[in-house]
């Protein structure tokens, strides 16, 4: 029987393990990560045996004491949100993000409050010194006197700090500044980051101690570290934001104790951080019953479980060299380059010759499919230079076939929009049942089957497209011929067969 080697190949970033050394691994695709590691030994012919071990006490899991776990507000709602309802004690967050973001200035406030509710919390910073860091909490209102602070960057001062406080939550900013002596590498590297890591996630599990960690990224927007540093800790938070913009989003990445899709939204200024609960004000540029520019549409989209109402914007002018460019702001290119093919393709929109310019309003970020119909409808408004109705919200995804899907929540979707005053929506096809009630009574909801139909349905001058009354309609059909020019016109859509409305057995 071969003997197994003595020693192993193992990758920092994955764990995975080989008899041969790789510049490459060949799990993770990571270069330079490949470590040599000893591999213990037994003496031939015998096993490891738990004999003199002593077993833990396995419980039945519906004995278990629950608790333990309950989550303890931060003094943030937008925060707890995120987290799944707050603190748990024990747990350990991962917050990473940009240089100058916020994250420091977030949790610092956070740290403030728990202090203020009767937590005792300490901050241990390996990047400013003390006075940085008390002249910064004076500034945003955060000074405490159940908030203590050290700089301190050697791991173990930082845990014997810890026995010595005895902090229900800890800070510690960042994870990348500890080091630890009984380890190579410098502060940082793959081995520090990993070994401290280790030490603070066992820390906060021993103690119930809930430890918030800063952590930095790579130019790539990865968090910087071994990948191992995100599989350890209980929740990862993508902290996002505009540095020309007060928001802040706060992204749940990885969540134990909730779900993984949800935000918070916060506002950053000179005096502080503060909830947003509404941020919908921030990605509208004008009122819904303010006459919008040609170009402009509105839709609804969902994050976690809070409906966000957000602005799209297009430009389309003639291109001055040989190659239309594409750019876009806050929307995917990818998901952008399939829409003007669908435009192209199934509506005859020239747009070949043409730069197209996509953007939203007040740094959101737009990557759900229902956002397909509004960015159609802002780039062919834009094109006819032909202004939507102002109080019109789109929803919908659209196919490659031209067709309008079906989306999750439109129901949430509209009424979010109708709080802020919009009255119109355009939907897919089958959105409502028969006898379906409105999140709003004056809502007007047309659903359309396909983009030709919404094309028509909003930008024709017909009674379809004249004051809406409140209900549903469905659009079933809308002809689009070659698209042709208008005498003394440019790039301008025409329709030849007004869009047929469903007899009044399906009005509802």
């Amino acid at each position: 029987m071969p003997r197994t080697p003595a020693v192993a190949y193992r990758c920092s970033a994955c764990g995975l393990e080989s008899a041969k050394w790789h510049g490459r691994c060949s799990g993770c695709q990571e270069w330079g990560t490949v470590e040599q590691v000893a591999r213990p030994t037994a003496a031939p012919g015998r096993v490891a045996r738990a004999t003199t071990a002593r077993p833990a006490v396995a419980l039945p899991i519906a004995e278990v004491d629950g608790a333990q776990a309950t989550a303890v507000s931060t003094g943030f709602s937008e925060f707890d949100r995120v987290l799944g309802g707050g603190l748990v004690p024990g747990s350990v967050v991962l917050a990473a993000g940009e240089p100058g973001v916020g994250k420091s200035t977030l949790l610092l406030a956070a740290a403030a409050r728990l202090a203020d509710a009767g937590s005792r919390v300490l901050l241990v910073t390996g990047e400013e010194s003390p006075a940085q860091v008390r002249n910064r909490a004076a500034r945003v209102g955060a000074l405490s006197p159940q908030l203590f602070l050290v700089a301190e960057t050697d791991l173990a001062v930082v845990l014997a700090t810890v026995e010595q406080v005895e902090p229900d939550v800890l800070v510690v900013d960042s994870v990348q500044t500890l080091a630890s002596t009984e380890v190579d590498g410098i502060a940082g590297g793959v081995t520090q980051v990993r070994e401290s890591a280790a030490a603070l996630v066992a820390a906060a599990k021993s103690r119930a101690m809930a430890t918030l960690l800063v952590g930095h990224v790579t130019k790539d927007g990865s968090i910087a570290g071994p990948r191992t540093l995100e599989h350890v800790v209980d929740v990862v938070l993508q902290v996002e934001g505009d540095r020309g913009s007060p928001l802040r989003m706060v992204r749940a990445v990885k969540n134990r104790f909730g779900p993984t899709d949800e935000i918070g939204c916060f506002t950053l200024g000179a005096d502080g951080v503060a909830d947003l609960p509404d941020p919908s004000a921030l990605f509208v540029s004008r009122a819904p019953d303010r006459d919008p520019a040609p170009g402009t549409c509105v839709t609804a989209t969902v994050e976690g479980r809070r409906p966000l109402v957000a602005e799209v914007q297009a430009l389309v002018a003639p291109s001055a060299g040989g190659t239309p460019r594409r750019a876009v702001s806050g929307l995917d290119s990818s998901r952008l380059a399939m829409i003007l093919a669908v435009a192209q393709r199934r509506l005859s929109a020239p747009l070949a010759t043409s730069d197209v310019y996509a953007a939203t309003i007040g740094g959101v970020r737009l990557t759900e499919p229902a956002a397909d119909l509004a960015i159609v409808l802002a780039v062919v408004s834009a094109l006819q230079d032909e202004a939507l109705p102002g109080d019109l919200v789109a929803v919908g995804e659209v196919g490659l076939g031209g067709e309008v899907r079906r989306v999750s929540s439109v129901e949430r979707r509209l009424a979010a929009a109708a709080r802020m005053g919009f009255r119109r929506a355009v939907v897919p096809a089958g959105t409502f049942e028969v006898g379906a009630v409105l999140p709003d009574p004056e809502l007007s909801v047309i659903e359309v089957p396909d983009v030709a139909t919404a094309l028509a349905v909003v930008l024709s001058r017909r009674p379809v497209n004249a004051v809406p009354s409140p209900g549903i309609r469905r659009i079933t059909d809308a002809s689009f011929s070659t698209a042709t020019r208008r005498p003394g016109t440019r790039n301008r859509l025409l329709s030849t067969a007004p869009p047929k409305e469903a007899d009044a057995s399906t009005s509802r």
